[in-house]
């Protein structure tokens, strides 16, 4: 695949996978296979409480919510030769963050993203920075009662800089990574004045956001 910054492909071995695990991402060649392959994972409702799943459990459960599908796409990405990238996006106390995984083609960002609803998903590679990515997301973020809540944007967290096992085979929740990324240098996307200015979504789009892929199953 054109790409703009390769990397040394990693090696299964190294990052702990089975030969199941790697016949699974292996065969994830482009950004393109690596989202229709999240998007086909159940979404990962946490009816036990927080999970934040490794790689390896994700597969096994054969369910993901967002920063879970991110470490799945970063991972493939890696054995791709390309560098497995997380991004944060942060947002209004009252909403959840989200996560995608980053790639690059021809100096342009992309993402791949896994999201119940049908708007917070892939991005293509056309945005030119982070914050142009970070905005793409920004109309859509919204909390259930139709406030915009996005907020910021972290620096990419390139995920070589901790251990493969903490995120790739670690049987509990990914905690510590998961707490690294949201403790990166975030980037403001709007200022005070601009927040005073925002409006809600109406009626109309709050009814259609309410379709999702998987609904949350009966308690």
């Amino acid at each position: 695949m054109a790409v703009t910054t390769r990397i040394a492909p990693a090696r299964p071995q190294a990052l702990g996978l089975t030969a199941r695990e790697h016949r699974t991402l292996a065969r994830l060649r482009t950004p393109e296979a690596i989202q229709a392959f999240v998007n086909g994972l159940p979404a990962n409702h946490e009816p036990d409480g927080e999970t934040i799943l490794s790689v390896r459990e994700v597969l096994r459960q054969q369910r993901a919510h967002c920063i879970e599908a991110a470490f799945v796409a970063a991972c493939a990405l890696w054995l791709h030769g390309e560098r497995p990238l997380l991004l944060h996006l942060d947002c209004d106390p009252r909403d959840y963050p989200h996560v995608v995984a980053l790639f690059r083609r021809h100096g342009c960002w992309g993402a791949i993203s896994k999201s119940n609803g049908a708007v917070l998903r892939y991005r293509d590679p056309v945005y030119r920075s982070l914050r142009e990515l970070a905005l793409s997301y920004f109309h859509e973020y919204f909390d259930r009662h139709g406030h915009k809540t996005l907020r910021s944007y972290s620096d990419a967290f390139d995920l070589r800089s901790v251990h493969p096992s903490t995120w790739i085979t670690q049987p509990q929740a990914c905690r510590a990574v998961h707490d690294r990324l949201a403790a990166r240098r975030h980037h403001a996307l709007i200022d005070p004045i601009q927040r005073r200015l925002l409006t809600r979504r109406d009626r109309f789009e709050r009814t259609a956001a309410r379709l999702v892929e998987h609904p949350r199953p009966p308690r």
